[in-house]
């Protein structure tokens, strides 16, 4: 039993549980430096690095294209693409088990969209699914490098001398 002034053991528990569970992410929310590419068409074309997040994310069910629509009609109708943005953050957060951080998924896509973007277009990258390749792209690069395992492991046909 400890003294009066210490808290109980139980409480200590109970304030390690309110801490957020899960991994970073791979790159902080305002890396955009790291690629730079997809930082310039964010920031002119976020439809287009959301669409291509989205296609992803859907495992190809909604088309490139569709989400960067979607996005883009939502743009002008009081600026309310955050509401995507921060609904496939969310399915991003959850499928890779990332921490809501810095800021909540409405935050960051509300004040920091293109930022936003931009990193859940990196992450997807580091975790080898590139955005930029496409749905179909992807399956592509997956088939070959598992094309590429199976003939690398295949032993040379068998040999013998002949006279």
């Amino acid at each position: 039993m400890g003294s009066m002034g210490e808290p109980p053991v139980a409480s200590n528990h109970q304030e390690n549980q309110s801490q957020p569970l899960g991994r970073p992410w791979s790159t902080g929310l305002f890396d955009c430096h790291e690629n730079q590419t997809n930082a310039v068409m964010t920031a002119f074309f976020p439809c287009v690095t959301f669409g291509q997040i989205a296609e992803v994310l859907d495992g190809g069910e909604m088309a490139c294209h569709l989400g960067s629509f979607i996005y883009l009609l939502m743009m002008p109708a009081l600026c309310s693409q955050w509401i995507m943005g921060s609904k496939y953050r969310t399915k991003l957060r959850k499928k890779y088990g990332l921490v809501e951080a810095p800021y909540t998924d409405v935050i960051s896509h509300v004040f920091c969209s293109c930022c936003s973007l931009c990193q859940e277009f990196r992450e997807l990258k580091i975790r080898g699914l590139d955005p930029a390749l496409g749905w179909n792209g992807i399956l592509a690069q997956q088939q070959a490098r598992q094309y590429q395992g199976e003939t690398q492991d295949v032993p040379p046909p068998a040999q013998a001398m002949s006279m």
